[in-house]
């Protein structure tokens, strides 16, 4: 039985509804990176950082390769990269309306309506 397209959607939000997954992402966007310099940018526990990269490689957002004794992360493809600007965007456009409302609200308080 295949899963319903508004279910598979949701399921990727979960996924990326972690401040840990998001801001990994975020660093990963500038290039491929160790996890010390993942650790040194995140103030996490190594333990944890494991666990969300583990989550994120076993969604195939990003991918993972040794370098010696070294294991680095990277986005898996640009699409990635391309939902965080467009998250970006939207907040932009969220907290503008968010600011012009509260600009009214302060007109409407002081009586410069």
């Amino acid at each position: 039985m295949s899963v319903p397209l508004y279910e598979a959607k949701a399921e990727l939000f979960r996924l990326l509804g972690h401040p840990v997954r998001i801001r990994v992402l975020e660093l990963l966007q500038d290039g491929p990176r160790p996890v010390r310099d993942l650790l040194a940018a995140i103030e996490v526990e190594p333990t944890g950082l494991s666990q969300h990269l583990a989550v994120l490689r076993r969604s195939g957002m990003v991918t993972a390769h040794r370098d010696g004794s070294t294991v680095v992360y990277a986005l898996a493809g640009g699409d990635v990269a391309e939902l965080l600007r467009a998250a970006r965007r939207l907040l932009t456009q969220m907290l503008t309306g968010q600011h012009e409302l509260l600009s009214e609200l302060i007109k409407t308080e002081t009586g410069t309506s």
